[in-house]
């Protein structure tokens, strides 16, 4: 480089980009931060815009790689073979509804396993399909009746005791045993079932159960079961249900999909 050039480059103003790239670094690391490492670039963009900011996909991208602010990430886990028990009773009615727009019309719900120092919890979730919001949830050691009726009565009350909801499940012994099918009964609520094989058919579940594991359940360690639990209950109520964005229902959470609902 001469001399000149030198001088040239070290007396010239810093660029208005610059300071706004300084800028975007300290809003970007504090929506990181405050979602607990667990947003990407797409939703770092997207909450950006919710403050006012108008920023580029790749410049949020380029701004996040130079800060070595990365997403938690996981690969997605097969389930145990045989956990599942299938019956050739019951249908899918949900296999020509593409989008629900109202409340308490169809839930959808499910079990996954979390291992907990070297044995399985069993998780069970119950979320409202328009919304994403999960609206009803329980964990417990055993994976049995009890554990997915116990979800669906804390979705029922959460929910002030709907009637005529569509409630889809696998066709696991939990979902379609008697217990199950008493409760669902009682309170007026119609069974669908995933079809024989075809675990895509609760996909919105399975996605939830894919998301919990890679932002809260990956890498961490719980010193107890009722650390477990309450982390559990810490990220669906206060994190996934009130402030996560959702890029099924534009980029919203689920609490305020639902306060825009009730607004229309």
């Amino acid at each position: 480089m001469s001399r000149s050039g030198y001088y040239a480059w070290s007396d010239r103003a810093i660029s208005a980009r610059f300071i706004e790239d300084q800028e975007l670094r300290k809003l970007i690391q504090k929506i990181y931060t405050e979602s607990d490492g667990r947003y990407g670039s797409p939703r770092v963009q997207k909450a950006l815009e919710k403050q006012g900011y108008s920023v580029g996909k790749k410049r949020v991208e380029r701004l996040m790689r130079e800060e070595g602010l990365v997403a938690r990430v996981c690969k997605v886990t097969r389930r145990h073979v045989g956990a599942t028990r299938f019956y050739t009773k019951g249908e899918n009615k949900l296999l020509d509804v593409k989008h629900v727009e109202v409340l308490n019309t169809v839930w959808v719900t499910d079990v996954t396993f979390i291992r907990y120092k070297g044995q399985w919890q069993y998780l069970a979730t119950v979320m409202d399909r328009c919304s994403r919001r999960i609206i009803g949830w329980s964990l417990a050691a055993r994976r049995n009746m009890s554990l997915t009726v116990n979800a669906l009565k804390y979705a029922l009350r959460a929910r002030g005791y709907p009637s005529r909801v569509i409630v889809h499940s696998d066709r696991g012994v939990e979902f379609i045993g008697q217990e199950f099918q008493a409760v669902l009964k009682r309170y007026g609520l119609e069974h669908s079932v995933n079809r024989v094989g075809c675990c895509t058919d609760n996909a919105h579940m399975e996605s939830f159960y894919h998301t919990l594991k890679t932002e809260l359940l990956r890498g961490s360690l719980f010193g107890s079961l009722k650390e477990l639990r309450s982390s559990i209950g810490q990220y669906i109520n206060h994190f996934y249900n009130t402030v996560r964005l959702h890029s099924g229902i534009n980029y919203q959470s689920p609490v305020e999909y639902e306060e825009r609902l009730a607004c229309n």
